[in-house]
């Protein structure tokens, strides 16, 4: 499926579990139905164990959407494909540019976002059942590759 949306807040705003739970219900939903050709399944959602995420109203947010909550261990980037996946190759290719201004950083971000071929991101996710097992034999501790 890819990238379905990118968020960037103003310098002067954080996420917080209202602000979440409000894209989560909007923008997020809205982007993910019109992303499905077919309607009936079930959405099967990601993400980290930060404090928005986890907290009571977000988590009423995603009961009420009826979605899948994948589990995710605490203090464990090694499992969200976004951390061990996507950001990493983000970094790279923007390791040395010099930016004008925060609308030349989203520019850029959000079109190498947009030149990722489709199995750019199908192999982050692919790569989740490998990852998981790494993490189970570890003991939930840090790996390496």
């Amino acid at each position: 499926m890819g990238v379905i949306h990118v968020d960037f807040l103003t310098e002067a705003n954080t996420i917080n579990a209202a602000y979440y739970s409000a894209l989560l219900e909007t923008e997020i939903k809205e982007k993910i139905r019109s992303k499905r050709k077919r309607g009936g399944k079930r959405v099967a959602f990601l993400h980290d164990n930060a404090r928005p995420h986890t907290a009571k109203t977000t988590m009423a947010t995603i009961s009420k959407l009826k979605w899948d909550l994948l589990p995710h261990p605490p203090y464990s980037p090694d499992l969200a494909p976004s951390d061990f996946y996507l950001f990493g190759q983000l970094k790279s290719h923007l390791q040395g540019m010099r930016f004008a201004d925060n609308d030349a950083v989203i520019h850029s971000v959000r079109e190498w976002i947009c030149r990722q071929p489709k199995d750019f991101y199908e192999k982050g996710i692919r790569m989740l059942p490998e990852r998981w097992k790494k993490c189970i034999e570890s003991g939930g501790e840090y790996f390496e590759e």
